[in-house]
């Protein structure tokens, strides 16, 4: 059973606190940020326990979503309702930020009067809850200053703005009781994280995806809902399918709604979607990447006559001539010690800057496209530079996304509802991967 469920903010703000069985005091929000800040590194446990209180938490977000319990319950069921505590944050609110928690919290209160009942968990259904809440979401989209592509002259829409439906994927599956959350529409997101090492020969020495196809729908009713994956699409060590290029995955499970009659034969999935976000199929992919890695570095460090410590890197995108990669950082350590720095970068929209706290150098670059190749040259004074202090340089790390892109090829042949529709609802795909971790050794 649960005792309190709370959700803060990074920087510890209070922005949901809600009490069950009255077991431990308000004091328990300060206590468990104090326990997090103070353990090091960015990835604290996901149970703690102190006095006799065990707290359970994940962080999505940017916040904080806390469990505690003075029973001896399952962390697994805890951490699955809070999991299932933020998806409906987002279905409810549009997204999971802390403005969207503060503009909605009343809203929030009553999804948790209805989700437990004296700390024993009643439902965390979508379709169930929504017969319920009564508050409506508040919503809005916060403006971006790095998000202007679709904003023409004084700020007029511009064509591209009147089909890309990232916004509308961020918005309630119920904004007003008038229409039901407006356009009836369906997004399916082919997400895939990828975990790189790369020796400093050049050599892949780890990877790892892990991927995941989710659905997020605004029909408010919906029979059947076919997806269709490659033809080609394998799981296992099997042997190839089709006549095109093979796309292979070790290992797949999928939503328990699922239906797979068509699956082995047609690579065909049959859901009837709930209203809301649910994740239809989880892959992975260990030790193979069936393409080139998206980048190669290619570095050099040496000590020049006047004792300053060189770093030249050269990067290559190597995705295809009409992708892009976007907000690329690359994380270089350095030496302790390390004062100041001076930089040569290839382009004007890059920026680079040296963190001493970090002994780190971080070199940003917005938009990368597929094909190009970009160079940046560091040169960094280091009191007492030895030949021991070049070996501290490295391993390289980098973090970026790929939209429009998957790593393993996986791709949605077509997505079909039934009964058709005599307005058909308007389908939307998407496609990125994102870094989870990629490390280049030098």
């Amino acid at each position: 059973m649960i005792s309190q469920v709370f959700i803060l903010s990074s920087k510890g703000d209070h922005l949901i606190y809600k009490d069950f069985r009255g077991e431990a005091t308000a004091d328990a929000i300060n206590l468990f940020y104090q326990m997090v800040t103070a353990l090091p590194g960015d990835q604290p446990p996901v149970v703690m326990t102190r006095e006799g209180l065990h707290f359970i938490h994940i962080r999505q977000g940017g916040l904080y979503c806390v469990a505690t319990t003075t029973t001896n319950a399952s962390p697994f069921t805890i951490i699955e309702f809070l999991n299932r505590l933020a998806a409906l944050i987002k279905d409810y609110c549009g997204s999971l930020s802390e403005k969207s928690v503060r503009m909605n919290f009343a809203l929030i209160y009553e999804m948790l009067d209805e989700m437990l009942d004296y700390g024993y968990i009643q439902t965390t259904s979508t379709d169930i809850l929504k017969n319920f809440i009564q508050t409506e979401a508040v919503s809005s989209k916060p403006f971006s200053l790095f998000d202007l592509s679709n904003v023409g002259l004084f700020g007029a829409e511009t064509q591209q703005s009147k089909v890309t439906p990232s916004a509308s994927a961020s918005r309630p599956i119920m904004s007003s009781r008038g229409d039901q959350g407006g356009k009836n529409e369906i997004f399916v997101d082919v997400v895939e994280r990828l975990t790189v090492v790369i020796g400093a020969n050049g050599v892949l020495m780890k990877v790892d995806i892990q991927g995941e196809i989710k659905v997020k729908c605004y029909l408010p009713t919906c029979s059947e809902m076919r997806i269709g994956l490659n033809e080609e699409f394998s799981v296992g060590k099997s042997q190839q399918r089709g006549y095109g290029a093979a796309v292979r995955v070790d290992e797949c499970n999928f939503h328990q709604a699922v239906r797979l009659d068509e699956f082995d034969s047609y690579r065909i999935l049959k859901i009837c979607p709930s209203q809301g976000e649910q994740t239809v199929m989880q892959y992975q992919l260990c030790d193979d990447l069936p393409s080139a890695p998206p980048f190669q570095l290619f570095p050099t460090v040496e000590r020049d006559k006047s004792g300053r410590l060189l770093i030249y890197l050269k990067l290559r995108c190597d995705l295809p001539p009409k992708s892009a990669a976007i907000n690329v950082s690359v994380t270089v350590p350095i030496p302790k010690g390390s004062l100041s720095m001076s930089q040569e970068l290839s382009s004007p929209d890059q920026r680079a800057e040296l963190q001493p706290s970090s002994k780190a150098v971080h070199w940003e670059i917005p938009r990368f496209p597929g094909g190009a190749q970009l160079s940046a040259l560091f040169k960094l004074e280091v009191p007492g530079l030895s030949a021991a202090s070049l070996l501290e340089v490295g391993p390289v790390s980098m973090s970026f996304e790929l939209p429009k892109h998957t790593c393993t090829g996986l791709q949605i042949r077509f997505l079909r509802l039934t009964p058709v529709q005599p307005n058909p609802s308007p389908r939307w795909v998407r496609y990125v991967t994102h870094s989870d971790s990629y490390t280049i050794r030098i």
